[in-house]
């Protein structure tokens, strides 16, 4: 009976829920990179960023917050997650909150900041990739980054069609052979008693020791947040979990955990691994501090210093399969509402994975490494403050610089609204005190975030929020044309753990 409303109202379904906690849990912790991320975005916690401004020695204080402020914006969406089973998660946790208007708009610019994200997996693959083969090993006949890139998409269509199932479990051997690999160098550096060889320092842990004090402490959370992102993405795939309602909370709640407790570990080991040398650390930006402490110079050698680059490469396809894995979601779950051309709901009947977003997805990510070398690079490659004719960032580096960026505020926008929209739409089913201390938390968390990322950026960052407002318009002109219709979330009771009520 269930299945004859479901076809009368129209509703495209995907495929039956067989994913397992392991499965969610590999899909928020792919988003997030723990790897990458330790490799190349720590610094600005540090004080790397376009302010000057980080925690410097005190960094693993600064992860430690930022954990603790992203785990409130992570409960709020779990709590959602216990109600609403769909595959646009945030998309339908914000209409709950503020309706279906403002729901659009925060699906819109989410899935189009996890668009941005996805786009520019292809130029760093490629470009690593490159770097590794033809620089560092010296294959003459390496394709060009662009190449690889493309070659890169092709892969991931593979991995998206022929079912979740198949993406969520490379995800989770990426993610355990790269972690495995950098956190057992990690402790290898904090048991060697980091840069003089001595017993390890408990300074890292005391604010007093941040050279800016609770300001740059401050200053390093609202960059730490930003290694956090993605955490929520399991609940894009509730619709395809055997259990949504138990499955996904633990799932954010895990990723949540286990990765913060890697952060910390890593900005421990990082910060001794540079003798409690602020501007070493800081410097090591331009090259990434994981490759510089495994050097020959520091703690590995050269064959361990291309080991980390193929780790980190790893590490970054997890992360591209997490992103097009919660984009392709949510145009769909965005189309199935008729919010967008109903067209982009389309599911293959063999394999249950939407394929129309998919290959929105796919094309998209395939778009980047094209019009980067017909343009030769889009965007400036000069090196802030480093003449032009002694050092440029390589053709790929800025686009892919300049999305991630549009991805990242995208995403903490969103996060925003949902700690506020949280404490308005579960409020006659939640603990007011519990909810109230969670939205204001993750709400101030957030916009501290969203400070950090738009503050003194240079240009060409500084058009990434003008981006944004303009992709927003765009969705409030498309909304007033489309019109949408019921979300699925509340015309499928079994898409909701209260049987359908609104």
């Amino acid at each position: 009976m269930a299945d004859q409303q479901k076809t009368e109202v129209g509703y495209e379904r995907l495929g039956a829920g067989k994913l397992k906690l392991i499965d969610v849990l590999a899909q928020s912790i792919g988003f997030m990179g723990p790897v990458f991320s330790a490799a190349l975005i720590l610094p600005l916690m540090v004080g790397a960023g376009a302010t000057g401004e980080g925690a410097g020695v005190a960094t693993p204080v600064a992860v430690i917050l930022a954990a603790i402020g992203i785990f409130a914006i992570g409960w709020m969406i779990a709590m959602y997650a216990k109600r609403i089973h769909a595959a646009g998660a945030l998309y339908d946790y914000v209409t709950h909150g503020f309706g279906e208007r403002v729901g659009f708009y925060a699906g819109w610019v989410y899935y189009w900041g996890t668009m941005a994200l996805t786009a520019a997996i292809p130029l760093i693959i490629g470009g690593i990739t490159y770097g590794l083969l033809h620089d560092d090993l010296g294959w003459e006949k390496t394709p060009p980054y662009w190449v690889i890139g493309l070659i890169y998409c092709a892969a991931l269509f593979c991995l998206l069609y022929f079912g979740v199932h198949i993406s969520t479990r490379a995800q989770l051997i990426l993610v355990i052979v790269s972690v495995t690999v950098v956190l057992g160098f990690f402790l290898y550096i904090i048991f060697k008693g980091g840069a003089g060889g001595n017993s390890n320092s408990i300074k890292p842990f005391l604010p007093s020791s941040s050279e800016g004090g609770w300001t740059g402490i401050f200053y390093g959370v609202l960059y730490g947040i930003l290694i956090f992102t993605g955490f929520e993405t399991a609940a894009n795939l509730a619709e395809e979990t055997a259990e949504p309602k138990k499955s996904i909370p633990r799932a954010i709640f895990l990723a949540i955990g286990v990765v913060g407790v890697y952060y910390v570990i890593a900005a421990y080991a990082q910060d001794i691994g540079f003798g409690l040398n602020t501007q070493d650390w800081v410097a090591s930006i331009a090259t990434g501090p994981l490759f510089v402490l495994g050097s020959a110079q520091a703690f590995g050698s050269v064959n361990f210093d291309r080991l980390l680059q193929v780790i980190v490469i790893l590490d970054i396809l997890a992360v591209g399969l997490g992103t097009a894995v919660a984009t392709s979601r949510g145009f769909f779950a965005m189309a199935r509402d008729r919010r967008i051309p109903g067209v982009f709901a389309k599911v293959s009947e063999k394999h249950g994975t939407p394929v129309a977003s998919i290959l929105l997805t796919v094309g998209f990510c395939a778009a980047t490494p094209i019009v980067v070398r017909l343009t030769n690079g889009l965007l400036t490659r000069d090196i802030p403050g480093v003449p032009p004719d002694v050092a440029q960032f390589p053709e790929y580096f800025p686009l892919f610089s300049w999305l991630a960026g549009f991805g990242g505020l995208a995403l903490v926008l969103v996060y925003a609204v949902i700690a506020l929209g949280g404490m308005k739409g579960l409020w006659s089913e939640e603990n007011h005190v519990k909810l109230v201390i969670a939205g204001l938390v993750g709400f101030f968390v957030a916009a501290g975030a969203i400070f950090g990322a738009i503050y003194k950026v240079p240009a060409p960052a500084n058009a990434i929020l003008p981006a944004v407002l303009i992709v927003l318009v765009i969705g409030i002109v498309i909304n007033l044309v489309s019109g949408g219709r019921e979300s699925a979330s509340t015309a499928l009771p079994d898409l909701r753990s209260d049987g359908g009520a609104a």
